[in-house]
Parts: C-alpha cells; structure tokens; sequence
C-alpha cells in the first residue's frame, strides 16, 4: 500500500470516527438524570437503561477500532514526512493505543452493568463499584492521555513540517484543555451533575470527547487534501 492510499485510508477513518462520536454522544442523553453511585435508584436506572449503555459500548467498538487505524496513518505520515521524526510518530501511536484500551475498559464496566442489571438477579454493590470505576477512566486518567496524545502529535507536526502550523496549535489549545481537567479529580465526591468534577459532565463529557474531536477533524481533512502532494512526493509502497 502506497502512501497515498495510507493518508486517504487515515483521513476517512479518522472523519468517520468522530461521526460516530456525534452519533452517541446524544444517546448518553436519553438515559436521563443519572444518581449517584450510592444512591439505591442506580439500580433501577441500569436496568431502565441497560439496552442505551450496550448501545453505546457496540458504538465504541466501532470508533476505537477505527481510531487505531487513525493513529497507525499519523505515524506513517511523521515517519513519511521526516524520517527523524519517526519515534515521535511511534511515541503517538503508543499513547494512542492506551488510550483506547482504557477507554474500552470503561466500556466493559458500562456493559457489565448493563448485562448484570438485564440478569434478574443484580449485584447492587457490584453496579456501584463498577459505576465508580469508571469514573477516572473517562476522566483524569483519559484527559491526561489525550493531552499527552497532542502535545506529541503536535510537535511532531511541527518538527516535521508534515501539516500546517495552525493544526499543531489547535493540537496543544486542546491539549491545555485536557491538562485544566486532569486536577478534577481533587474536586470533591463525585457529583455527575457539576462541571468541574472526577464524574461532572464537563470533565467527562465535553472536554474528554470535543477537544480531541476537533483536532481529528483538522488533521483528517488536511490527510485527505494531501493526496496529490503525497503522490507526487512519493509512490513507495509500504
């Protein structure tokens, strides 16, 4: 496979994975007002939910594993771009990598709570434990990767010269984001309606999912309007 089609494939994946972000981000909507983890209407919420939370899990299937093909595109683009770069590309890609299987860990929590709810005979202390579980793996945990994530995408950008220069500052504004969030975690007890919390809906919502949507959708774009540079530079398959 050539270049060419490496930086296309990159691009319409990476498109395609924030569509379905757009996608389920709503879904989460649906549920309702979500209780605390002790609260004794957790249960009930699960159950009355279950087939959402699965719905979900199915679709972070599928995004996760179009974000690996993602992240495998950006780092040939950096090694393609600038061979000298090439273990930032990989520092990226590994990065990257954790993060989607954290996030897929979160996502087995979510689905455990669902099948577990669905089962007729639940484990309200295992529901909430599972809930609380996933808090700093969408979170702190996840904010701090995705910054970790951009920073080095963005250098690398940079130290290549393989996108514009704007795309790498759109990369560390969001990376800043993430940072400011990372200290949520000292906020206080968990309280899912508050912005700046371990589970506020700021944290682990908006600024979790749209700062490293938006980058993704700068850098797919220009990946797909490289493609006549990228021939002319270069028919070498891979």
């Amino acid at each position: 496979m050539n270049d060419l089609k490496i930086y296309r494939w990159t691009g319409a994946c990476g498109l395609l994975t924030i569509a379905l972000f757009f996608v389920e981000f709503p879904i989460y909507f649906l549920r309702g007002p979500l209780p605390s983890a002790a609260s004794p209407d957790l249960y009930a919420y699960s159950v009355r939910n279950a087939a959402n939370m699965l719905t979900v899990v199915f679709l972070d299937m599928l995004i996760y594993c179009l974000f690996l093909i993602f992240l495998a595109g950006f780092r040939q683009l950096i090694r393609h771009a600038d061979p000298a770069c090439e273990w930032l590309g990989t520092l990226f890609f590994g990065i990257g990598v954790v993060y989607a299987t954290i996030t897929l860990l979160a996502d087995s929590f979510q689905g455990t709570i669902a099948l577990d709810a669905l089962s007729g005979s639940p484990n309200q202390s295992a529901i909430r434990v599972l809930m609380e579980a996933q808090y700093l793996l969408f979170g702190s945990i996840g904010l701090l990767l995705i910054a970790l994530m951009m920073i080095v995408a963005s250098y690398a950008t940079m130290a290549s010269r393989a996108l514009p220069r704007w795309s790498a500052w759109l990369g560390y504004a969001g990376a800043v984001l993430c940072l400011a969030f990372v200290p949520s975690m000292f906020a206080g007890a968990p309280n899912l309606a508050a912005f700046y919390n371990p589970a506020g809906w700021g944290t682990t919502g908006v600024i979790a999912g749209f700062p490293l949507a938006a980058w993704m959708i700068a850098v797919s774009i220009l990946m797909l309007r490289k493609r006549e540079s990228s021939a002319e530079l270069s028919g070498i398959g891979v």
